[in-house]
């Protein structure tokens, strides 16, 4: 900085400097304002200016300390960077020196630099050097080899001239070794270059000689350096603070990963610690944006626009590239398998600049450079007016050869160690071909020239690097020798078809050659027509070198000039230079400049290589513009505005296109109207009143009534959910155990959004609409309203403490399901790692990124990584991930954390095509706007402004210097400027506007004067991304609008997502008057709050956030969008904003292109028709409501309530007549996105159900024809209506560049859906398949994860390889309604999990039996008294309603039931029994899909080993019934043996243990539970550990013998009872005859046992428990009293069961047990607590008291009567405790099913069905015979043919018929008099009781004849005698005497339908004489 002005200032650099200095501070994170005098000290000499090449302290050990917060550039907390770097003789100390060591795996030979390069004289003296501008080469001496001159270059500013003066303080050297640049300190280059000093290292002292050529050109030692007296003092605190620490690939340190650069550059520009490898990559830091470095991946985004450069003439920031930039050599790209997109021939470049945001996949390294400029981190020297110097020699380096490269290493020359085993090993590169790039090349040809790299050895380029860009958009369409067979084979290619460069090169001309004038070339156009040549041709004809320049030029002459074709021989560079030299030799060649130029270089050596050189001005600025991202364009666009290099521009556009000054103009104006204003509405343009009476006016209101909120959910929207629902359930079914959904009782969930206020209100305002919170009982019906806004997150700098509570929420609530909803998670995809956690900035910076909503410029990027791909999100059981977007293909890559099956898709328009009514509304979405280009109309929808385009294009090459979207903005500021002055002040401007503006500004004035509007009109939406252009913009037209009288007329709102919207008062009354709002407090908090309201808003931001706008919107102006925008989900997500539901008609072409796309939606909000262009077709306008039946399918709940709670709320402020939304949004109504139909109106759910709810409401339109009606109520609605409301498509107008892309399949170009989908992913492979549009929904995503991948700094990057189970994906369009399908997801969620919670349980009232006269008082006794009980009478009727089917008992007690009967006759339709649906408590039992933390290990076995942990052990009894051995089978788990008692050897099992009647053990159930169970392995209700809680018992589970290993793998840690055989087809009554048998033999065996022992026999406990494997919950039912709970209170099995063991004198009951549950039961509490009757499905039942009585081991129904009514009359005791119920859930499957009756031998030519009257037949006869169980038969035909056996007996209650000692359901019509044989029984009195019929069933030797002859029968009673076989039929009636009062007949014999081998079962029936 050396400078002849020393002291002199000038106002301009004055300014500039105090503005740098201000912004620099701004930027800063320190509040010190920068020293600005330092930078005017002296001017700047020749320099190239480049900050960025001054080397961070910070990176000397590899990166920023740890904890340093990194901000521009500078360390704050860096205590040395602070101070003065002064190291003179003159003013520093000598210090004692202490030499830093080198870091580990440095070289630190004498005489190398630490990175291994030869420094010393005599071996690099004839190497080519590179010396950047104003460097010299010195020679230093080094103590320790004497002998040697180690060659350094320093800037010659730090030298003293030949006087010995004007050194400036401190140093600024290069290693020309490794190439490492930007040492500023001594101290620090000393080290490096190992110069081994025991005393402070001084320039002074050690650097000796200049270096000079001698005349063969080698370099020796020249003079020496005259270091004398004076040196120039420099405060260098401000380029200390401001240098520019490198942080995202510092070439050589592979660990450098600062938050830095990714902190300034936004995520997306600064991702650190590259993954490339450098091979033959000269490390030095060149200039600014040091290296571009080609193997990125994406070639669209990629790599190496470079940072602008600091100074040019004229304010100028240009992209530069590397001083030393060298395209060649092999490149070692990509570690991680894929291959390197350059192949080694091709692409070698320069060191990692500092901020080099890695490539990796695609973005450009220029990231923060080319965004930032140089005011952020600017050396002193810096100034934005000097020229650019030149510098003089540019020498390649040597390169470096890595052997191996690891992921997240640059391997640099410094790099201490190489990640993996590689050892770099110094070797010589020869020189390359080297290209000047002449000066002011920019300026003399206004075209700055893109090379497209192509095949081959691109040459270094040093000189003006700044004024030309390297771009690798197409290198990888050259790229297809390195597809693998793997894409070879998916493409249908073999590696014979692969192309060879010649053909490429003519390949690539013809592309070029077709492009149009304002088409630039597209990486997926090139690679479509590559794959093409590939699959037509293969190999094609072989082209000779000769033939290659003459078909060149052949191919490129169809062109019209436009391409050119230079042919070379010795390199590209030749080619290169010749065409660089030519455009900057003047102006007069400029008329005829091709637009491409292509280089071929015909080399005999090296093959044929080629390159493309850009020159079209268009093409070359979109080229390099679309470079960068959008982060990295924003900021260049902000540089730009703040250094004033727009200032030209700015002057431009202060003049009309008339010529006038436009101020004054304006003032003039202002004047002549003297403060009147344009009347706002009901006016024309031309009338004026006075603004105070403009003001006061307000809109007419013709608030006839109010219509209330109507939320709907559509039937598109509640398919999604189901969807979703069943998604949830699949995972939940898979079997790995991620989601248990039995576990969860209640869901919650959380929001997350992007960081917009107006997307936060708008989904609070869904929320609070649907009704969800009430509906999932997290908030009551008046918090609700309030806290809606607690559910939703923006992501910023706050989220983390919302989250953390909300994860402390999801820890302490583990039986809540959580859904984590991800809301526009297409939004900053990037990894959280790469940024600084702290965003507490301080100052007036603070203010700025408060203002940037930090979504302008990415200032917050990577937090929706840290915060769904957080460790505690990912492990948390009960947390799903919900990620929902439009644009999903940022999360559809290769590593997607979201599995293909995860993803739900919104059904396209084609599928739901049937489902729409002609008045429906239908969505209207991206493709519609594409194919209605096809319309053939006036006035299309989707428009390109070509005039504007043509204004746009002289703009551009007037201001070469100049980002093309600042022009497009001052262009259309200056656009709609004038159109307002054209339509009040100056007509004469009309013919200077475009139509299209001027269109859309008349209608946004006219449209409220409009008769009938009320004041109503459109909403025009300008997308403009920058935040201060879309500041200035706002500004400028509200200016403008004031001055022309219009302020009253429309407003002018910015629509940033870090403010809220701010609407002047005036405007607020306008809504408010509409809404017939009464609250005084009442804004808009979101853009659908404005619907009506005239306005414009400037959307501004990095991405369209997914809010909504209303239905008034009209236009949307895209005309800033253009080549920036080359990613799909870029351009889709901006022509998104304009997606709506339209109604269905208003489209003009064929049916098909309207096929409801992605129907119904999130945006109900359209385009208000009034006044369109397009002729709008009436339809009803009614809404998508798409009605699916009923209101509860459509998710109705608590809304009526909260809607009238809602009401008075703050933000409710309806339009007369509108549905409106809760924040008032009419455009809500048509299709209130969420699920609650809430009307306060419509009071009849039903009704409101029936008819679609209407579009809008006509007053929320500023349609004239439908502002009178009003609409009471949804039914009603359409009627009311004369002229419905049109929804129409809004109209967009774009820019050239997207309009040609959306045109897609119309135009030449490609369609959107064909580029790269975002710029965050790159393309796995240089081709692929074709992207079709058709490409929809689960094909497209597979298409994008097979290939795409993410780039480096994508969230996804390092995801693990296998996805995350617990998260799932919704997809949808733009504005779809995917908002209330997620809401309505979580309430069917929430409705399933209680569903999931509950049971259905039957429902049945018992029969009661009639009153006794006496009552007893309810002294709720807790437990019986043996007397009171045995004082009641026993009740011999079956009166539980399982036994509504089977046959009365009589009694002697006249019962009700005598009509009873009559009904059930008369009914003969199989009744359902009738079940209630009961929430499960925590005492439940369940079946075997439940699992959670407490009783896993109870039911569920461990690891696979468990299973044979289990023994099989045979138990042989006798038993006395069956006069036979028995063996019966256990299976005990290992865990369960302490319950039995085996052999000394431990091998034979010898009996059950069982407890003493004394054992008095609360956690102990006594008695063993036996649960017979067939068929029921998964849903019978097994695992009762909960019912238990947790106690010990002993539970065994009676199988057959063919169940036995299905039971054993549900349930392996039970234990197992398997029946014999035999009984595999036995009924229920085997196995609790087996039970009993098997029970009573143990009691003995352990009586034996235990008095061994000493316990008497008496004392060994004698119960046990038979349940049904269907009991699900308990009840304890108190007296009835006032507090009376409905259903009882529940309780556990265990305390039921304990209660009744604790019974005193318990040994003497035979049986106990509980009644069953009916919810009558809670209305009247029992009337006894105790009674004597019945017991069944749970029985306490002593095995030694009815030793001698047997349940019947034949049966299959009703053994439970039978048993009961022969234990009571065999004089034991059977108690029921009344106040107990039991609950039995009803299970469809398994249990005592029916065995399917078929025939035996089946006639497959007719199959029949069997009857049961033909379950019997006459012995011996013809008929078919059946393959069932005889005494299965003999049951079921008794069931349903007894009228015919027992006539006389049908309906006869006073003569029942007469069984003995059995209990047989002879059909319900028949009453049945049970009498036990045995002597002692105690039996009904049956004195004067005349019999209708005897039934003798098996009967044994205890029936006698004497016995019969005691019974009376009536004339013509029947008899039925039943036996196992005709022998024994004929001697029982031998025997029993029967003949003497029986007649039978041959003919009455019969026997069950079985073959013999089934041994039937015979009968006789005989009638009475």
């Amino acid at each position: 900085m050396g400078n002849s002005y020393a002291g002199q200032l000038k106002s301009a650099r004055f300014e500039e400097a105090l503005h740098n200095s201000i912004e620099a501070s701004l930027r800063s994170s320190s509040g010190d304002p920068q020293p600005i005098f330092t930078q005017l000290y002296l001017e700047p000499e020749p320099y190239p200016g480049n900050v960025e090449d001054i080397k961070p302290k910070a990176d000397l050990h590899g990166g920023e300390p740890p904890g340093n917060e990194l901000m521009n550039g500078h360390s704050s907390n860096d205590p040395e960077e602070l101070e003065e770097d002064d190291d003179s003789d003159s003013s520093s100390p000598p210090l004692p020196y202490l030499q830093a060591p080198a870091p580990d795996g440095c070289c630190t030979l004498d005489g190398f630099c630490q990175a291994g390069k030869d420094l010393r004289l005599v071996s690099i003296a004839t190497e080519p050097i590179e010396v950047p501008a104003g460097f010299e080469l010195v020679g230093a001496k080094s103590p320790s080899v004497p002998e040697h001159i180690l060659v350094c270059a320093v800037d010659r500013r730090f030298l003293p001239d030949e006087n010995g003066k004007n050194a400036l303080l401190g140093f600024s050297g290069n290693c020309v070794g490794c190439g490492e640049k930007g040492f500023r300190y001594f101290t620090e280059f000393s080290n490096h270059i190992n110069l081994k000093l025991s005393t402070q290292p001084k320039k002074q002292k050690h650097l000796k000689y200049y270096l000079v050529k001698n005349s063969q050109g080698a370099l020796c030692k020249g003079p020496l350096i005259c270091w004398k007296v004076s040196v120039v003092p420099l405060c260098s605190s401000s380029d200390c603070k401001s240098r520019q620490i490198s942080s995202s690939a510092s070439t050589s340190k592979p660990s450098s990963s600062s938050s830095h650069s990714s902190k300034e550059n936004g995520g997306a520009s600064g991702h650190s610690s590259s993954t490339f490898s450098f091979s033959d990559s000269p490390p030095t830091r060149t200039t600014q944006m040091s290296s571009v470095f080609f193997g990125s991946q994406d070639l669209g985004r990629d790599c190496s626009f470079l940072k602008p450069l600091s100074s040019t003439s004229g304010n100028k920031t240009l992209p530069i590239v590397p001083t030393a930039l060298r395209v060649n050599g092999p490149m070692n790209c990509l570690v991680d398998g894929r291959p390197p997109l350059l192949s080694p021939s091709q692409v070698s470049l320069g060191p990692q600049g500092p901020a080099y945001r890695t490539p990796d996949l695609g973005d450009s390294p220029a990231s923060s450079a080319m965004n930032s400029g140089p005011p952020k981190k600017r050396h002193r020297s810096w100034h934005p007016n000097s020229l650019v110097p030149v510098p003089p020699t540019a020498v390649p380096v040597p390169a470096i050869r890595p052997i191996v490269c690891s992921p997240g290493a640059v391997l640099g020359m410094s790099s201490p160690q190489p990640p993996v085993a590689g050892v770099i090993q110094p070797q010589p590169v020869t020189a390359g071909e080297t290209v000047i790039v002449p000066d002011n090349l920019l300026n003399s040809s206004g075209v700055r020239p893109v090379i497209l790299i192509g095949h081959g050895t691109l040459p270094y380029f040093y000189g003006n690097v700044g004024d030309i860009v390297v771009s690798p958009l197409l290198v990888s369409c050259y790229k297809s020798s390195q597809l693998t067979e793997k894409t070879l084979e998916t493409l249908g290619l073999n590696s014979s078809q692969l192309l060879c460069v010649e053909t490429m090169i003519l390949l690539t001309l013809q592309y070029l050659a077709r492009l149009g004038l304002v088409q630039i070339p597209l990486r997926e156009e090139l690679e479509q027509i590559v794959l093409k040549a590939m699959l037509c041709c293969p190999r094609g004809p072989a082209i000779s070198p000769s033939q290659l320049p003459w078909l060149a030029r052949l191919e490129a002459s169809v062109s019209g000039g436009s391409v050119q074709v230079v042919v070379t021989h010795n390199s590209l560079g030749e080619g290169i230079s010749e065409s660089l030299r030519s455009l900057s030799d003047g102006p007069h060649h400029q008329k005829c400049l091709p637009t491409y130029v292509v280089i071929i270089c015909a080399s005999k050596m090296s093959g044929n290589e080629f390159c493309v050189l850009v020159l079209g001005k268009y093409q070359a600025r979109a080229l390099a513009e679309g470079m960068l991202t959008t982060n990295e364009f924003l900021k260049e666009i902000s540089y730009e505005l703040i250094t004033g290099k727009v200032s030209i521009l700015a002057s431009h556009f202060k003049t009309t296109s008339l010529g006038d000054n436009l101020d004054k103009q304006l003032v003039r104006y202002q004047r002549r109207w003297k403060g009147q204003v344009i009347q706002p509405f009901q006016g024309d343009v031309t009338d004026h009143i006075h603004s105070q009476e403009a003001a006061g006016m307000s809109p007419p209101s013709e608030r006839a009534e109010l219509l209330s909120k109507l939320f709907q959910i559509y039937p598109t929207q509640l398919s999604v959910a189901r969807s979703l629902l069943s998604q949830v359930c699949s995972i939940a079914d898979s079997g790995t155990q991620n989601l248990d959904l039995g576990r969860f009782c209640k869901v919650d969930f959380l929001v997350l959004v992007p960081p917009s206020h107006i997307l936060v209100h708008q989904t609070a305002q869904r929320i609070r609409q649907s009704g969800v919170l009430v509906d999932l009982g997290i908030e009551d019906v008046c918090s609700a309203h309030q806290k809606s806004d607690k559910y939703v997150v923006r992501l910023d700098g706050e989220v983390h403490a919302k989250m953390e509570a909300f994860m402390r929420k999801v820890k302490q609530n583990p039986y809540t399901l959580f859904v984590l909803i991800h809301d526009n998670s297409h939004v900053d995809l990037t990894r959280g790692v790469f940024l600084g956690y702290d965003l507490q900035h301080t100052g007036q910076l603070a203010q700025q990124i408060a203002l940037s909503g930090s979504v302008c410029h990415g200032e917050l990027q990577g937090l929706a990584d840290r915060v769904v791909n957080c460790q505690e999100v990912l492990d948390a059981m009960n947390l799903l991930v919900l990620q929902v977007s439009c644009f999903p293909y940022t999360l559809q890559t290769h590593q997607s954390r979201i599995s293909i099956h995860n993803e739900v898709h919104w059904p396209s328009g084609e599928s739901l095509q049937g489902e729409q009514p002609p008045n429906e509304l239908l969505y209207f979405g991206l493709r519609d706007y594409s194919s209605s280009l096809q319309w053939g109309v006036a006035s299309p929808i989707l428009r390109c402004d070509d005039a504007f385009e043509k204004m746009v294009h002289t703009l551009l090459e007037r201001h070469p210097h100049l980002h093309s979207m600042v022009i497009r903005s001052y262009l259309l500021i200056q656009q709609y400027t004038e159109a307002m002055m054209a339509l009040t002040s100056s007509p004469s401007l009309r013919d200077h506007i475009t139509p299209e503006t001027l269109a859309m500004v008349e209608d946004l004035i006219n449209a409220p004067g409009r008769e009938g509007s009320q004041g109503r009109g459109h909403m025009l939406l300008v997308r403009v991304p920058s935040l201060q252009l879309a500041m200035l913009a706002r500004e400028r037209l509200e200016d403008v609008r004031d001055k022309l009288g219009l302020q009253l007329c429309f407003a002018v709102l910015l629509g940033s997502p870090a403010t809220e919207l701010n609407l002047q008062k005036n405007f607020t009354n306008r809504l408010k008057a509409w809404r017939g709002c009464e609250n005084e407090d009442w804004v808009p908090h979101t853009y659908e709050d404005l619907e009506g309201l005239p306005c414009i808003v400037i959307l501004t931001g990095k991405d369209p956030l997914g809010e909504t706008f209303p239905r008034s919107l009209k236009y949307s102006d895209l005309r800033l969008i253009d080549s920036s925008y080359l990613t799909r989900t870029a351009l889709e997500q901006e022509v998104g904003l304009a997606c709506t539901h339209v109604t269905m008609g208003v489209v003009h072409e064929p049916k098909k292109a309207m096929a409801p796309r992605e129907s119904d939606g999130e945006k109900a909000t359209t385009g208000l028709n009034d006044g369109d262009e397009l002729e709008r077709p009436q339809s009803n306008g009614s809404a998508a409501t798409r009605t699916s039946g009923s209101l509860a399918e459509n998710g109705v709940s608590s809304s009526d309530i909260a809607d009238s709670f809602q009401r008075p709320s703050t933000s409710t402020c309806p339009p007369e007549g509108a549905i409106t939304s809760d924040m008032g949004t009419a455009a809500q109504g048509f299709k209130q996105e969420c699920d609650s139909v809430e009307s306060q109106l419509s009071s009849n759910p039903s009704k409101a159900s029936k008819a679609p709810p209407s579009l809008y409401s006509s007053s929320s339109s500023s349609s004239p024809s439908s502002s009178s009606t009003q609409r009471p109520s949804q039914s009603t609605q359409c009627v009311r209506e004369p002229k419905p409301t049109r929804v129409s498509p809004r109209t967009v107008i774009m820019s050239r560049a997207a309009y040609s892309l959306l045109a897609g399949e119309s135009g030449s170009q490609l369609s959107s859906f064909s580029l790269l989908p975002h710029a965050d992913v790159a393309w796995s492979s240089p081709l692929r398949p074709l992207v079709t549009h058709n490409l929809q929904g689960e094909e497209r995503s597979m298409y994008y994860r097979e290939w795409t991948i993410a780039r480096q700094h994508h969230a996804d990057y390092e995801a693990p390889s296998v996805p995350h189970p617990r998260r799932m994906l919704l997809s949808g369009p733009p504005q779809v309604g995917k908002t209330g399908a997620y809401l309505q997801f979580l309430r069917i969620l929430f409705r399933m999990l209680i569903r999931l919670l509950e049971v259905d349980v039957y429902d049945e009232e018992e029969e009661e039996e009639e009153e006794t006269s006496e009552v007893t008082t309810l002294v709720k006794t807790q437990l019986p008294d043996i007397e009171e009980v045995r004082k009641l009478p026993f009740d011999p009727y079956p009166r539980d309603p399982k036994f509504r089917k089977a046959s009365p008992v009589y009694t002697d007690k006249r019962s009700k039931c005598l009509k009873d009967f009559k009904q059930e006759g008369e009914s003969h339709t199989p009744d359902k029994r009738v079940t209630k649906s009961i929430r499960l408590s925590r005492f439940a039992a369940h079946n075997a899909f439940h699992h959670c933390e407490q009783c896993h290990h109870y039911c569920e076995a461990g690891p696979a080993t468990q299973l044979s942990e289990c023994t099989f052990h045979a138990f042989t009894f006798c038993s006395s019934m069956l006069g036979e051995e028995v063996q019966l089978q256990f299976v005990i788990p290992k865990a369960k043996e302490q319950h039995f008692v085996f052999s000394q050897q431990g091998s034979h099992l010898e009996s059950m243990r069982l407890p003493l009647v004394s054992t008095k053990d609360p956690d102990r159930l006594k008695s063993p539970i036996f649960t017979p169970t067939t068929g029921r392995q998964e849903h019978g209700l097994l695992n009762i550990y909960h019912a238990m809680e947790g106690a010990t018992h002993l539970h065994i589970l009676v199988v057959k013998q063919f169940e036995m290993p299905l039971y054993r793998k549900y349930w392996p840690n039970h234990i197992l009872l398997v029946l014999p055989a035999v009984f595999n087809n036995t009924g229920v009554g085997a196995a609790r005859f087996m039970i009993k048998e098997l029970s009573y033999h143990n009691l003995e065996l352990e009586r034996n046992r235990l008095e061994e022992q000493g316990v008497k026999r008496q004392d060994v406990w004698p119960f046990i428990v038979m349940m049904d494997d269907s009991c699900v919950l308990w009840n304890s039912h108190q007296p009835a009293d006032s507090s009376e709970t409905s259903d009882g209170t529940n309780v556990s099995l265990k305390m039921v069961l304990q209660h009744m063991e604790n019974t005193p004198k318990i040994s003497l009951y035979a049986m106990c047990g509980t009644r069953r549950w009916s919810s009558s039961l809670a209305r009247k509490s029992p009337s006894h607590p105790f009674s004597r009757c019945h017991l069944h499905d749970l029985v306490m039942l002593n095995v030694d008291l009815t030793q001698n009585v047997h349940y019947d081991l034949n049966r299959y129904s009703c053994e439970e009567v039978d048993f009961n009514l022969r234990v009571n009359s065999s004089g034991l005791l059977l108690c029921r405790f009344n106040y107990f119920s039991l609950m039995k859930k009803h299970i469809p499957v398994g249990g005592n099913k029916d065995f399917l009756v078929k025939p035996k031998l089946v006639d497959m030519g007719n199959p029949t069905s069997i009857s049961p009257p033909q379950y019997v037949c006459a012995p011996d006869s013809e008929q078919t015979l059946l393959d069932a169980p005889a005494q299965f038969l003999l049951e079921r035909f008794l069931q349903s043919c007894s009228h015919r056996l027992f006539p006389k007996a049908v309906r006869n209650r006073s003569n029942p018929v007469l069984s003995i000692d059995s209990y047989l359901n002879i059909s319900p019509e028949i009453s049945v008099c049970y009498i036990n044989s045995r002597p002692h029984s105690t039996n009904l009195n049956h004195q004067g009781l005349l019999f209708s019929g005897l039934l003798l069933y098996l009967c044994d030797s205890f029936v006698v004849s004497g016995l019969l002859k005691k019974f009376r029968f009536l004339k013509g009673a029947t008899l039925c005698v039943i036996c196992q076989d005709r022998s024994s039929l004929r001697q029982t009636i031998v025997r029993l005497e029967l003949e003497d009062e029986w007649q039978f007949r041959l003919r009455d014999e019969f026997q069950t339908a079985n073959c013999s081998d089934d041994r039937p079962l015979y009968f006789l029936t005989g009638r009475h004489v």
